[in-house]
C-alpha cells in the first residue's frame, strides 16, 4: 500500500536539526535547518506538526482526517511521509 516500506505503524520525528516554524515576513512556514530553509505548504506543515516522535503513522491519518472532515488524504499523507524521509527532513523513531 505505501512506498519504500513507510507503514501505518512508525513513528517519525523532525531530523535532528530541522525546525517547523511560522514564518510571518513570508506569510507561510518554513522547514528550518543549518544551510538554510523550505517553504511548505499548510498541509505540509500540519502533517510535520504531528510527528512528534511518539504517534504512529495511522494515529497521525486517523487525527487528521478527523480534524479536516476528509476520508481521502491518507495516500496523500503517506506520499508526503515518503518525500520528507527522502529529503532527510524526517527520520524514524
Amino acid at each position: 500500500m505505501h512506498m519504500n516500506n513507510i507503514k501505518k505503524d512508525d513513528v517519525f520525528k523532525l531530523a535532528l536539526g530541522f525546525r517547523l516554524q511560522w514564518e510571518k515576513v513570508q506569510d507561510t512556514h518554513v522547514l528550518l535547518y543549518p544551510e538554510g530553509m523550505v517553504k511548505i505548504n499548510p498541509s505540509a506543515a500540519a502533517i510535520l506538526s504531528e510527528l512528534d516522535g511518539e504517534k504512529t503513522l495511522e494515529q497521525i491519518v486517523d487525527h487528521l482526517m478527523s480534524t479536516y472532515q476528509e476520508d481521502s488524504i491518507s495516500q496523500d499523507i503517506y506520499t508526503f511521509i515518503e518525500v520528507a524521509n527522502e529529503h532527510g527532513w524526517i527520520k524514524r523513531k
